[in-house]
């Protein structure tokens, strides 16, 4: 890099659902000047394009052969990340419950993760200051080599509780029951499972608010570049 202008820097942050992720690593992001990658919207947008083409979601093989056929192009700008499916804007639609129900199944077949693994270190490449990038296999699967990895957890009473917050209306025990149902078969699955990376610092979101979460973040990714 010219000038000693800063390394550009890679940041995985993984963690279950209702953890904070996407609040986190858009504040985080936004704050250093980092590109920002949401790969769990990647996945719904597969995962919609499945649904709306008429796709049995419910059979491996049928998702595997058309894998590789929808283009999905991630914006990364984390004031207004946008997510596109050949050239529809698919941002509302990909957070139905519809897709909701069907993201697990869809994203455990090996020829999507494959597809989707590889867009996401594309786009991990491009990012000319460094990227945010945040999901389930990060650290562990996609971005091994990330300068640094987060794993955020939380209690599954506080994430049901954030995430009927969002779904707004929704019955905070039902959505429990459907995170842990969800975390299960994302733990469980044979390819690229959600785990927590060897050297990934772990932050517990349960009692903090999203401005500690951030501020903590934004202090670890700070000592990384200073000690580069």
């Amino acid at each position: 890099m010219e000038n000693g202008a800063a390394q550009p820097v890679i940041v995985a942050i993984d963690g279950p659902a209702g953890t904070g992720k996407s609040s986190t690593s858009k504040a985080v992001a936004a704050h250093l000047g980092l590109s920002y990658l949401d790969t769990g919207a990647q996945y719904r947008a597969i995962t919609w394009w499945m649904v709306t083409n008429g796709i049995d979601v419910d059979d491996p093989s049928a998702i595997a052969a058309v894998a590789g056929k929808p283009e999905i192009v991630s914006g990364t700008d984390p004031a207004h990340p946008t997510i596109t499916v050949d050239g529809v804007d698919v941002a509302g639609p990909i957070r139905t419950q519809e897709v909701s129900a069907r993201v697990s199944a869809v994203s455990a077949v090996p020829e999507v993760r494959a597809r989707i693994t590889e867009l996401q270190r594309s786009v991990a490449a491009a990012a000319e200051q460094g990227i945010v990038v945040e999901g389930r296999d990060i650290g562990t699967t996609v971005l091994p080599d990330a300068d640094l990895k987060i794993f955020l957890t939380a209690s599954a009473e506080a994430r049901a509780a954030r995430r009927s917050g969002e779904l707004k209306g929704a019955d905070v025990h039902a959505t429990r029951e459907a995170l842990i149902k969800r975390d299960a078969a994302d733990s469980s699955r044979k390819t690229s499972p959600l785990a927590k990376a060897r050297d990934a610092v772990e932050v517990d979101t349960t009692e903090l608010t999203l401005a500690q979460v951030v501020e903590c973040v934004v202090t670890l990714v700070e000592e990384k570049r200073a000690g580069k």
